[in-house]
């Protein structure tokens, strides 16, 4: 036969262990959120914009550095930390001489930036320092 003080320090401990498993019935004692809050840890990135200026920053500097490695199966990455956007810039053709004489290029950019996906065309130059300056970047039109 067990002690009286085994079976009573089971019942305790099986009551306070039955209090995890308690259920609440009054909703309005938690919090609830709607559709609109919002927290200000992640930044909501806008659907389907267009490239920021400081986009095309990032996408031409990836042109100028994919252009001065003169490979002709290159791409450069890129990417802008503060909007989300990023892609590539990849050469197409062979570089060509402009009117002024400068060595020409043309490339392409993939933009991608929330659902938005698309392309854009550009061309740069070799300046007479030798680094590629971009002087068209705009939306490709096929």
């Amino acid at each position: 036969m067990r002690s009286s003080s085994f079976v009573l320090t089971t019942i305790l401990i099986g009551l306070g262990a039955a209090g995890c498993s308690m259920s609440r019935t009054n909703t309005n004692a938690y919090a609830k959120a709607d559709d609109g809050d919002r927290t200000g840890s992640i930044a909501r990135q806008a659907k389907d914009a267009a490239p920021t200026e400081t986009d095309l920053a990032f996408a031409r500097n990836a042109a100028s550095d994919v252009l001065s490695m003169g490979d002709k199966d290159a791409s450069q990455h890129w990417e802008n930390p503060e909007t989300g956007a990023r892609g590539s810039v990849t050469p197409i053709a062979q570089s060509y001489a402009a009117e002024d004489g400068r060595k020409c290029r043309d490339f392409l950019a993939s933009y991608v930036n929330g659902t938005t996906e698309s392309w854009l065309q550009g061309a740069g130059c070799q300046s007479s320092r030798g680094r590629w300056e971009i002087h068209t970047l705009k939306p490709w039109r096929s």
